[in-house]
């Protein structure tokens, strides 16, 4: 059987997942952002539960094709900006094809079509927010900021962190109180 969930994008949320479908006895579940597979199969009243128990947690179980598609698309997006080490070297439109076997046109296409934004605006706030992060932790410069986010110079990171923030990075670092949008929200 094989689930998705939608605004699943954070470890947190495999983790509450994970444990919810143990409570309920299934152990031999792959979870990871956006999907669970098991090797068991789920009874509807089981199904119906868990959709009751994640959607008290903001969480949704998706089932029409469209959708499971744009929230596989924004997992990718997530995994490669907030999890992967490294940001992969080929271009963003190639990675995002091969991870999910489609033709980036149709992948770019359909997420405007139903997000009403881009695929590109989405993924550079993304990447806005993971550098709001890394400013934060104060363990990187914006020099090394900008080549790990894969930025050609610390002014073209500049200049589209103020374009989506309104306000510059060395801004942001000398503020109190930063905030940062959970990802959910981006």
């Amino acid at each position: 059987m094989k689930l998705y969930i939608k605004h699943m994008v954070s470890i947190r949320c495999t983790m509450f997942v994970r444990s919810e479908l143990q409570k309920m006895g299934f152990f031999n579940c792959n979870v990871k952002l956006g999907e669970v597979f098991c090797t068991d199969s789920l009874s509807s009243i089981q199904l119906e539960h868990l959709k009751g128990v994640l959607h008290e947690a903001g969480l949704e179980v998706l089932d029409d094709k469209k959708s499971i598609l744009i929230e596989r698309i924004k997992n990718v997006v997530v995994e490669m900006v907030h999890y992967l080490d490294e940001l992969p070297k080929t271009k963003f439109s190639s990675y995002l094809s091969e991870k999910l076997n489609y033709d980036y046109t149709y992948l770019s296409n359909l997420f405007s079509e139903t997000e009403g934004r881009t695929l590109e605006h989405f993924v550079l706030h993304h990447k806005i927010e993971k550098i709001k992060e890394l400013i934060m932790y104060d363990e990187m410069n914006l020099t090394e900021i900008a080549f790990k986010m894969h930025y050609s110079s610390v002014a073209h990171l500049s200049n589209q962190f103020k374009k989506i923030t309104g306000q510059t990075p060395s801004s942001f670092k000398s503020m109190h109180e930063r905030f940062r949008k959970n990802l959910e929200d981006v």
